[in-house]
């Protein structure tokens, strides 16, 4: 489901762009309209929906595919700064509606610890199912939960 952009909404602030992994949310540089993000090929849209979630305009939307929602549907995400939290609402043509929400888990720009910082991997630890450092950040003592 590729993203775009309402440019009515948008106010040019390039967060979309910054975040963007595929690198496909540009500005335009209108002396009319001042700066508007859009998404210059959709078709390479990774739908991570990074940019929408970071929109602080919510000014950047998804088209919907029909096996996901049906046509004539609305598919809203709204990011809750104060709580946290992740709100997705899709308004189907019947007018039902659904909503799901989740919190963001989103380290903050500058924050994650650079891999010198932590301590070389053992030689044992190329056997393990963990990744590096991964009971610390899980905080979870008793380990990863193992097949019987």
């Amino acid at each position: 489901m590729p993203t775009f952009v309402y440019a009515s909404k948008c106010d040019g602030c390039g967060k979309c762009v910054d975040i963007c992994p595929s690198d496909i949310m540009h500005l335009t540089h209108s002396m009319f309209n001042g700066r508007k993000a859009y998404n210059i090929e959709p078709n390479y849209c990774w739908e991570c929906y990074s940019c929408v979630k970071e929109c602080p305009q919510h000014a950047i939307d998804i088209r919907g595919y029909a096996d996901f929602a049906p046509l004539d549907h609305k598919l809203t995400v709204l990011r809750d700064q104060e709580k946290l939290e992740i709100h997705w609402k899709i308004k189907y043509r019947d007018s039902s509606k659904n909503q799901f929400s989740f919190p963001i888990r989103t380290t903050k720009w500058g924050t994650i610890k650079a891999p010198q910082s932590y301590d070389q991997p053992q030689p044992e630890d190329l056997h393990s199912q963990l990744l590096s450092h991964e009971p610390q950040y899980l905080k979870n003592a008793r380990g990863l939960a193992t097949l019987t």
